[in-house]
């Protein structure tokens, strides 16, 4: 297999695996009645996160995350075809997470939750839901740059990347559901049917994504820094 065709199946593994835990997660916490609540399904999705981002970041990166590929496209760490390729395996893998979900947990569960379809509390508001989501994908965008993708990063894998989705969760996650993630989104409402307001996770953490791309890019990279600057 060429190069090409290791990272599309590194980020393919990647983002089902992701979205299958985190979005079955959801499923199997409203089959036991909320046993594992808001703390285990950040635990799980935070987990499942860092190990897949560990697993994959030397083969193609470990974005499982069009909003993480948008960032790298920007700061022209990838090619546009190869970026374009990246988001439709992305949301290839996220489809098939998600009928898996339908077909493999309990149905009732499934249907209830809509197979873990994330949702927006009746307290925020669309635009409130989608700064929100922007401004946590920035700070999961910075991790993935400060921590994989640069050369001079600390050797922690995606450990860090997989806190800023447990520390998201657990900020906004009653809100939006802190996806910051299109693809975690699109599976399971695309296999559902249940759109609703899913419009905010594709504006924010696409804002988010590319903000960061250019903020890391043009700014916080090694080499940035002026000759003589401390």
């Amino acid at each position: 297999m060429n190069n090409t065709g290791r990272q599309l199946a590194a980020e393919f593994l990647g983002t089902f695996t992701l979205v299958f835990v985190s979005a079955g997660t959801i499923v199997v916490n409203a089959w036991t009645n909320n046993t594992l609540g808001l703390v285990g399904a950040a635990l799980a999705t935070a987990i499942v996160y860092a190990v897949m981002v560990t697993m994959t970041m030397n083969i193609s990166g470990g974005h499982l995350n069009p909003a993480v590929t948008v960032g790298v496209l920007v700061a022209k760490k990838i090619a546009a075809k190869t970026a374009g390729l990246y988001v439709t395996t992305q949301l290839l893998a996220a489809m098939i997470a998600a009928l898996l979900v339908m077909v493999l947990l309990p149905s009732g569960a499934g249907e209830a939750t809509s197979l873990g379809t994330l949702k927006i509390s009746n307290d925020v508001t669309m635009v409130q839901a989608i700064i929100l989501e922007a401004l946590l994908t920035l700070v999961l965008v910075s991790a993935v740059f400060g921590t994989v993708l640069s050369s001079d990063s600390p050797k922690v894998g995606g450990f860090a990347v997989g806190l800023v989705l447990l520390f998201a969760i657990m900020l906004i996650g009653p809100l939006t559901g802190a996806s910051l993630n299109p693809a975690r989104s699109f599976g399971p409402a695309l296999l559902s049917g249940d759109f609703e307001g899913h419009i905010a996770y594709w504006i924010g953490p696409l804002i988010g994504g590319l903000v960061g791309g250019i903020l890391w890019s043009k700014v916080l990279l090694p080499g940035n820094t002026p000759e003589g600057d401390a």
